[in-house]
């Protein structure tokens, strides 16, 4: 790095007042929705920007991206995400793997081999762990009333009251009904009233005839067999650490014969008493692990004494594990109710016969845990997009949703997700009516994927049309030189980096910033945020014909537009949400807001109704562009030396840090006191990241580069470089700015406060990276293969290989038996002829010289870098031509 120069600025453009493009018209807003308008009005900016907002130098220039680390390196110009392949992005996770999608398929979940199979074909909702009713022509063997060493009372009183369950059987949020679910509804039903008359007919007998031991031994054997409980060897253990190897047989047994007779009265069941217990402490443990082994069903009673009592209990919920009462037929699942005859009820009677269901968290844990990871593969479409079509098709909000990081609209992306307590089966079914995307690779984890667990992002990017300076003759020697140009860019973009700039998609796609809300939000101006956020082009209200002349939009913008324009003339809220795309929930939220009854200026409430991930965006943004405008004072003001008072992370120098610890003191000079490690649940340095300044004998001593060096965004609860305060303050001071205090963040509203970060001044690329140029001719030809086509040419491989081993198959037999004619099917038919070396129609075409070269780079990044801002310093000013599509995303 020594010898770098600091480079200069190449154009200098002036900054737009943030407000500059702002209308002066007034729209009047509708308390109500009537068309009546009140005096209270939002200003809405519809004036469209003269200044050529679609220049990319202008635009980067707006947000503080000026300067270049290696500006003296010849650049190109290409055009980006031409097709939407043209950018594939896939996540890396923590331990440096990169995430693809190759497997759609759900996991299989551990089952007791006992037990049937039969439920993995059903909706999850009824999904039951225990065997499938047994045959007609098989017997059921009574369940054996008490033997005395078990302690068992079989007793006609009544039971005392039950100490209730602290926690109910969790259940599933439910998915839509299936026709699977009709076309079994009524065989569950049938089972149910064969197996209930069984059961019924035997319930005097049970309740007064002690059986034999033969008859207890078959009993015990069915159960085992088809509904009942197997303990696993740690809960076998615990309940004789608590009791006797009688008692706690007699637990199980009690247990079994509550499953396997639903339509008994409980004090039927029997009773299981316990030697005296007099430790209080003991008994307090037993009563939760009791309720966690055996799901409720049995519940505890002490007498004075300590000798325990334990009876059958309700199923927790028991009108929704049961469907009703069972034997009168009425109530949810009975024969006049909800669930009819063959309907709900029915349904869950059935389950509840065939053997006991396990709880949800006892189903997850044998899983794997209680989070489902899974990849998304998605085509043009937002992350949250996806999230929020997952989640409403699960009944579940998308905040059960978790994920590292949103990925870019226009391209093809690649990332995990995890969502509480759902089944890869049921994920899997509802994968199937994605447009657009795919879901698969599931896993079951005990922890949700946090915000940021990735350590970066792998990319494929094709740049289409790429002119290279001064490069002249035929393209196949253009091609050579600029191999030799692209392959010398890319080792100094490695070795040098770039600045690590937060991106244009950083400060979103409308012509008002989402930097200028953020920056609304924090002086208090919610009005003005409001207007911002409803801000659209005018020219999208104009027929298709004659905006031709402006940028191309999409058919969800124009309804943007449109649903906006409605609300600001007429008041009327639903309407205008009616015609709103369901993905702009911002503009969706205010105008429901402000469209209620006296909230036509309860403009913070409004803003408020924003999801909180928007809310916080907005702000975001703002703090991005600070960094921004500062990282390119940083760098034009001292380039890449290391000085005095540049802050560096503490937890990724420690290891330097060769002085005594400085003990931590508080405003008041008072030495701050933290709880010792092990007595929290997460460590400060995890939870906040430090920076302190370089000394001077620390910068001369070399062990720091440029690429250790942070600044801060704005915030309450960072370090400024003492050298860069005067440069904070007086760009944040500035009326375009804000003209606000980088010192004071804090804000009455909690989301508005912001305690700031650190982020590297440059970034460099991973270790492993790969560049080249083509020549090609066709505009859409096809460079790279995505993850769903990989899997295609996969399974197609597959086919293929086993068509060629079954013709070799037929022809062995053919030449023993006589000749016979090899059949194909169709689907392998096509396969065979889509391959290049049957593609007869490529014969005796001419094939046209290439004519343009397109440049393939994968590179690695780390988590928060932009790929675009690599882009720049590989291809410099101007370089990169954003695709404007006629139709589709923005």
């Amino acid at each position: 790095m020594d010898g770098l120069s600091s480079p200069r600025k190449k154009v200098k453009l002036t900054h737009p007042e943030p407000g500059q493009h702002q209308a002066d018209n007034t729209v009047a807003m509708s308390d109500n929705g009537s068309e009546s308008a009140v005096n209270a009005a939002i200003v809405i900016d519809t004036k469209a920007n003269n200044e050529d907002p679609d220049t990319q130098l202008r635009k980067e220039l707006d947000v503080g991206i000026s300067e270049f680390v290696s500006p003296e390196l010849p650049g190109f110009d290409g055009l980006l995400k031409k097709r939407y392949t043209d950018f594939l992005v896939n996540e890396i996770l923590p331990n440096g793997q990169v995430v693809h999608l190759d497997n759609l398929k759900a996991p299989k979940r551990d089952k007791d081999p006992e037990q049937s199979t039969a439920s993995e074909t059903k909706a999850p909702e009824i999904e039951a762990v225990g065997s499938s009713k047994p045959g007609a022509d098989q017997e059921i063997p009574a369940a054996p009333a008490a033997t005395e060493a078990q302690s068992i009372v079989v007793d006609d009183s009544e039971s005392k009251p039950a100490e209730q369950a602290s926690q109910a059987i969790e259940t599933e949020p439910q998915a839509a009904h299936t026709e699977a679910d009709a076309e079994t509804s009524g065989l569950k039903d049938d089972i149910a009233g064969k197996e209930s008359s069984a059961v019924e007919s035997s319930a005097t007998a049970e309740a007064t005839e002690v059986l034999s031991k033969e008859a207890t031994a078959g009993w015990q054997t069915y159960a085992e067999k088809h509904v009942g409980l197997k303990l696993t060897e740690d809960d076998r253990k615990t309940l004789e650490s608590f009791f006797d190897v009688n008692v706690a047989q007699g637990l199980l047994d009690l247990f079994n014969r509550t499953i396997s007779n639903p339509h008994h009265k409980l004090k039927d069941h029997g009773k299981v008493k316990s030697a005296a217990i007099t430790d209080r402490a003991l008994r307090t443990k037993i009563h939760p692990e009791l309720r966690r082994i055996f799901s409720g069903r049995i519940e505890s009673n002490t007498d004075g004494d300590g000798v325990m009592t334990f009876s059958a209990a309700k199923a927790p919920n028991d009108s929704a594990y049961h469907g009703g009462n069972a034997t009168n037929g009425r109530g949810r699942g009975g024969r006049g109710g909800r669930g009819g005859r063959g309907g709900r009820g029915g349904r869950v009677d059935a389950r509840s016969d065939r053997g006991p269901k396990l709880s949800m968290r006892d189903q997850f844990a044998q899983a794997g845990g209680d989070y489902l990871h899974f990849s998304i593969f998605k085509e043009n479409k937002d992350t949250m997009e996806v999230i929020s079509y997952l989640a409403r098709m699960l009944h579940m909000k998308p905040q059960s949703f978790d994920f590292a990081g949103t990925k870019d609209r226009r391209g093809v992306t690649v990332q995990r997700a995890s969502v509480h307590r759902v089944f890869a089966d049921r994920m899997v079914q509802v994968g199937r009516t994605l447009r657009n995307a795919q879901l698969g690779n599931y896993e079951y984890q005990k922890s949700r994927l946090e915000l940021g667990s990735l350590l970066g992002n792998e990319f494929v990017i094709t740049l289409r049309d790429c002119h290279f300076k001064d490069l002249e003759g035929p393209i196949s020697q253009q091609l050579k030189q600029a191999n030799v140009i692209l392959t010398e860019s890319m080792k100094q973009l490695a070795t040098r980096g770039f600045l690590n700039y937060y991106g244009l998609q950083r400060f979103g796609t409308f012509s008002t910033r989402t930097d200028v809300v953020g920056m609304r939000l924090l002086k208090g101006d919610y009005s003005g945020a409001v207007a911002a956020i409803l801000d659209f082009n005018p020219d999208l209200l104009l027929p298709i014909d004659t905006s031709a002349k402006t940028d191309r939009q999409s058919a969800d913008d124009r309804a943007r537009a449109q649903a906006i324009d409605m609300f600001s003339k007429t008041g009327k809220s639903q309407q205008a949400i009616n015609l709103l795309p369901r993905k702009f929930s911002a503009e969706a939220n205010i105008i429901r807001h402000l469209g209620s009854k006296d909230k036509s200026k309860d403009y913070l409430n409004a803003i408020m109704m924003c999801p909180r991930n928007l809310r916080l965006m907005y702000i975001h943004a703002y703090q991005s562009l600070i960094w921004n405008l500062a990282a390119s004072h940083r760098w034009k003001t001292y380039g890449d030396k290391v000085r005095e008072g540049d802050l560096v992370l503490v937890n990724e120098h420690k290891a330097k840090v060769t002085s005594a610890p400085v003990d931590e003191v508080d405003e008041d000079g008072e030495v701050v006191v933290h709880a010792a490690g092990e007595d929290r649940a997460t460590s400060l340095e995890d939870k906040f990241e430090r920076a302190r300044a370089l000394s001077k004998e620390e910068v001369e001593s070399g062990q720091y580069t440029i690429f250790d060096v942070v600044l801060p965004t704005p915030g309450y609860d960072i370090l400024y470089p003492e050298f860069m305060v005067g440069f904070y303050k007086e760009t944040m001071a500035k009326e375009e700015y804000g003209a606000m205090d980088p010192l004071d963040m804090r804000r009455n509203v909690k989301d508005l406060s912001l305690s700031g970060s650190y982020r590297k001044i440059v970034a460099r690329l991973g270790s492993e990276y790969e560049c080249k140029v083509v020549a090609y001719r066709n505009e859409d030809e096809k460079f790279v293969e995505t993850d769903t086509e990989v899997m295609e040419k996969k399974a197609t491989e597959e086919r293929l290989e086993k068509r060629k081993e079954r013709m070799i198959a037929a022809l062995g037999d053919r030449s023993a038996e006589g000749d016979g004619e090899v059949k194909t099917s169709e689907a392998e038919d096509t396969a065979m002829a889509e391959t290049p070396a049957n593609d007869a129609a490529a014969e005796g075409q001419v094939v046209e010289e290439p004519d343009k070269l397109a440049v393939i780079l994968k590179l690695q990044l780390g988590s928060s870098q932009y790929a675009t801002m690599a882009l720049r310093e590989l291809m410099k000013d101007g370089g990169v031509r954003t695709y404007k599509p006629d139709f589709g995303g923005r």
